[in-house]
């Protein structure tokens, strides 16, 4: 038996057929019409489901369940996407969309929940009962697993990771509060500080590197500053891995897991981001010295972490 995981986007839907393993087999793709009606983007999920299944020479019993993350807040007892921000989804019923087409169970969680999911089955937290993972992006988002299980929470609603405040009357975050984790570890925030720097002509070495130009900067150009041996650079890159660093004491204070993930566009350097980031970590948080350390390391399947995590909800 398959299962197919559905990664619902705001540009692409993303989907891909998954075997009793864990297993990503095949993986396909869709844009995401935001302009269309919610049960027709629900509709173009189906219809990615079905090529699927037709590309593999596959029938429907061949297929155990329909997994879909999404982003927002949902009921998954009852199938229902219940708001989204970027997608016009309200109260939309996902389940019963699907039964009109197919008998195939469908099951829904978030999409943070279901890469955190996903890398517990077949990625960087395989053997590892309890973990979290990180997406470091535009925003923060993340998911929660607790003895080999998603922690939902009440309302479904648990993981918001990027939306703990550790700066009273701190930067604006996009959830209407000051001082979010999100604020300061996001890679967003990482350009908001090296546009700033660029704008108070700080370093020499920040406006070669983006010609001048603002909008060429990306999470990237700080941590090349630093590697360069630009003092400005390595102050932001400094404060920005504290600032993570603090957010991510926290969790681990509170949960205790036994390894930490972290993905998205700054995990692309590597240990250059660990290395220091595990050494200020281990050095403030709660029983350092005495316990255990948490393992921080980078999350190893990307985008497919999210299709693979979908498709096993009912795992």
């Amino acid at each position: 038996m398959y299962r197919i995981g559905i990664d619902l986007g705001g540009t692409n839907i993303a989907a891909g057929l998954v075997d009793e393993n864990g297993t990503l087999i095949h993986k396909d793709s869709t844009p995401t019409n935001k302009n269309a009606k919610d049960t027709e983007i629900v509709y173009n999920m189906w219809e990615l489901v079905s090529k699927i299944i037709n590309d593999n020479n596959l029938q429907e019993n061949d297929i155990k369940s329909i997994g879909i993350g999404c982003p927002g807040s949902f009921d998954a007892e009852k199938g229902v996407i219940m708001l989204t921000v970027n997608l016009p989804f309200r109260q939309t019923p996902v389940r019963e969309v699907f039964a009109k087409h197919t008998s195939i169970p469908v099951y829904l969680n978030n999409d943070g929940n279901c890469a955190a999911l996903g890398e517990f089955i077949a990625g960087g937290a395989k053997n590892y009962k309890n973990s979290l993972t990180f997406t470091l992006g535009t925003g923060v988002g993340g998911g929660i697993i607790i003895d080999g299980k998603i922690y939902n929470g009440f309302n479904f609603a648990a993981g918001e990771l990027g939306h703990m405040v550790i700066r009273v009357d701190g930067e604006p975050c996009t959830c209407g509060r000051l001082g979010c984790f999100e604020s300061y570890a996001s890679a967003s925030a990482l350009i908001r500080e090296t546009v700033k720097s660029l704008k108070e002509n700080k370093s020499p070495v920040i406006a070669e590197l983006c010609d001048e130009d603002p909008a060429k900067i990306n999470a990237k150009t700080a941590f090349d500053a630093k590697r360069m041996g630009d003092p400005e650079g390595t102050r932001i890159v400094d404060e920005y891995i504290k600032n993570l660093g603090e957010g991510l004491i926290n969790y681990i204070n509170i949960f205790q897991p036994e390894i930490i993930l972290i993905g998205g566009g700054v995990s692309k350097e590597g240990e250059y981001l660990l290395e220091p980031l595990r050494n200020y970590i281990n050095k403030f948080v709660y029983g350092s010295g005495l316990l255990d350390h948490t393992k921080i390391e980078i999350a190893l399947l990307g985008n497919d972490a999210g299709i693979i995590g979908a498709a096993m909800l009912d795992s």
